[in-house]
């Protein structure tokens, strides 16, 4: 065994396995010792030199294929894009620009007085589409200056705004604005107001599409003609008299940088002139306007120092629902039948009707009226009650001086006032309060005539006053109808409320006195003597009455003939009907009051005209126009 120790445990049989001392089985293979084999340090050796090689081999294969891969991931991106690009270019030439929604294209109809001032509107929406000629370009550039001052050199869109408002779309944050005056008018008048990624995406696409097919001027139009302003306003035309008092062209530089101011909040800037705290901070962003408007060049530094920050219009407005829509009734009617269309129709049309009255005395007929209102009759006692009595038997007699009435009584009172030979209405006091009686007394209202007929008896009257005398109870402005036909040497000249009607500047239609002769001028000469007591005094003075029912005044001169009358009923209580009531003794001193009240009143605002400066064809030759024809 070469002298080696051998181990041949196994127990008592000695069937173990040898192992000899050099470390060699029998079989010869070499023992696993400590820091031997695959797993010893030289393994592990080779593996990591296996790695690095690997490493390097790559590293160098990179290097190589850089450029290579570089290159196709830019024409991966490259076609990306052209891909986004072509689908933009195919979206862009299959939009279209879609009409502006029903709602936008609503107008309201303005009623004016024969002086231009507001009286009132008729319409679903306070709207009144008006040509960018009628506004200031003052007032334009306050608008830029206000919500986008590139407006003048924008493609129509802002990629910052719209990044950021697709953000608060997808991450659900607060909306967000900043759009063009392009995108506003897009979002207003042609889309819905539906925020979503893509309805933003159309927006654009029309935004662009709409710069690059139509003139700044015309999407400035179209955005003025729509933006709301608050106070119930669409249109600048609309804010301008809500706001004013005006119309849009007649607003001023601090106006109209005010209104601008308006538009970035509407329903909170909207309480300026009466909430302090809105009004200052409005103040503020109207300063931030001007200034961008005198470092623009589009206002001079004389006119940024002189500015002062504009008065606005008591809000909220009071009653709408008074004494003037009676007017606002009457020359509806008419305006609809001159335009041959129906009154809901001319209300969504935007016209602007300019009517014969002046209401300037038609307030202060309303106020005359008011005074002398009473809900119970009861007796006064005094020197006052005195005078009333003295009045009233003069304008009434004895009889209804002496009358004494119990219980509610209301007293009715219907004022007309129109010119001679002309037949413009400029009073038309049809009641106290059109929300609690919308039936007009002075246009509509059957008032017994009694005795306020008879100067008119045994005469041939011709149409359409033929059947004058054989009427019973005739209205207030068919009565003053026949005194004006007297006052015009029997001249008729039909009555009528509506002098203009345009609509974005065009005038449709104009009113022209439509006469012809109704009675003699003998007879009309009759009819003057019986009034003036002599031919050549004026004004001439008729009182009638039927009974203790009606009183009847009506007083005229060739240039205005003014009518009154009064009667009074128990109001309806229940099912029980209205019923006829006697006038209270006060009647006669009220009829009096309100015809002198309002007699002055007219011929007080016509501005000292001379009568005989202009002819008027629609009377006989030789008599001079009336001084309060239409203007």
């Amino acid at each position: 065994m070469n002298g080696a120790d051998v181990d041949t445990g196994g127990g008592a049989g000695g069937t173990g396995v040898a192992v000899i001392a050099d470390g060699h089985d029998r079989g010869g293979s070499p023992s696993r010792g400590p820091g031997r084999g695959r797993h010893g340090a030289g393994g592990r050796g080779r593996l990591m030199a296996g790695l690095r090689r690997r490493l390097v081999k790559r590293r160098i294969r990179i290097r190589r294929t850089r450029g290579r891969r570089l290159r196709r991931a830019l024409v991966v991106l490259l076609a990306l894009l052209a891909n986004l690009v072509g689908a933009a270019v195919v979206a862009y030439h299959l939009t279209k620009i879609p009409e502006p929604h029903p709602e936008t294209a609503m107008q309201s109809t303005v009623f004016v007085d024969d002086h231009g001032d507001y009286l009132g509107r008729r319409g679903p929406v306070d709207r009144q589409e008006i040509p960018l000629s009628q506004v200031p370009r003052y007032v334009q550039e306050a608008v830029i200056a206000a919500e986008n001052r590139s407006f003048r050199t924008d493609t129509g869109i802002s990629p910052r705004a719209i990044a950021r408002a697709a953000w608060a779309t997808v991450s659900g944050g607060d909306r967000q604005g900043g759009s063009t005056i392009t995108q506003q008018y897009v979002k207003n008048a042609l889309l819905s107001p539906e925020q979503t990624l893509s309805r933003k995406a159309r927006e654009a696409l029309i935004s662009i599409k709409l710069d690059r097919t139509r003139s700044k001027d015309e999407i400035l139009q179209g955005y003025l003609n729509t933006v709301y302003f608050g106070r119930g306003a669409a249109g600048i035309q609309s804010a301008a008299r809500n706001y004013f008092g005006v119309d849009a062209k007649d607003l001023t530089v601090s106006q109209g940088a005010a209104l601008a101011s308006v538009i970035n909040i509407p329903s909170y800037y909207e309480k300026a002139g009466s909430d302090p705290k809105v009004t200052a901070k409005l103040v503020d962003r109207w300063e931030w306007v001007l200034d961008a408007m005198a470092h623009s060049g589009a206002i001079t530094s004389a006119q940024r120092a002189g500015a002062r920050f504009p008065a606005f219009r008591f809000y909220p407005p009071g009653d709408t629902d008074g004494q003037r829509q009676y007017l606002i009734d009457a020359a509806a009617s008419e305006a609809a039948d001159r335009l041959g269309i129906t009154e809901d129709q001319l209300a969504r049309g935007g016209y602007t009707v300019r009517t014969t009255f002046d209401l300037t005395a038609q307030d202060a007929t309303a106020e005359l009226a008011a005074d002398g209102t009473e809900k119970k009759t009861g007796e006064k006692t005094g020197e006052k009650a005195a005078e009333e009595k003295a009045a009233d038997a003069k304008a009434g007699g004895k009889k209804r001086a002496e009358v004494k009435t119990t219980g509610d009584v209301r007293v009715h009172t219907a004022v007309v006032a129109l010119v001679p030979g002309d037949g413009a209405v400029r009073v038309l006091y049809g009641g106290a309060d059109y929300a609690s009686q919308p039936f007009n007394d002075a246009r509509d209202g059957a008032v017994e005539a009694g005795t306020a007929l008879q100067p008119f008896s045994g005469m041939k009257l011709l149409a359409p006053l033929t059947d004058l005398t054989r009427t019973a109870a005739p209205t207030p402005l068919r009565l003053a109808s026949a005194y004006a036909t007297a006052a015009a040497h029997g001249v008729y000249a039909t009555p009528y409320t509506v002098a203009k009607i345009t609509r974005a500047g065009r005038t449709l239609y104009e009113a022209h006195p439509r006469t012809r002769t109704a009675m003699t001028r003998a007879d009309a000469g009759m009819v003057a003597k019986l009034l003036y007591g002599r031919l050549d005094a004026a004004p001439a003075t008729r009182t009638g009455a039927a009974g203790l029912r009606t009183l009847w005044q009506t007083t005229y001169d060739e240039h205005l003939t003014l009518t009154v009358a009064l009667f009074a009923e128990h109001p309806a209580k229940g099912k029980k009907a209205a019923l006829p009531a006697p006038l209270p003794y006060t009647a006669g001193s009220r009829s009096l009051s309100v015809s002198e009240g309002v007699w002055s009143k007219i011929v007080g605002t016509a501005e000292g005209h001379d009568p005989a400066a202009e002819p008027n064809p629609g009377l006989p030759t030789g008599q001079t126009k009336p001084i309060l024809a239409t203007r």
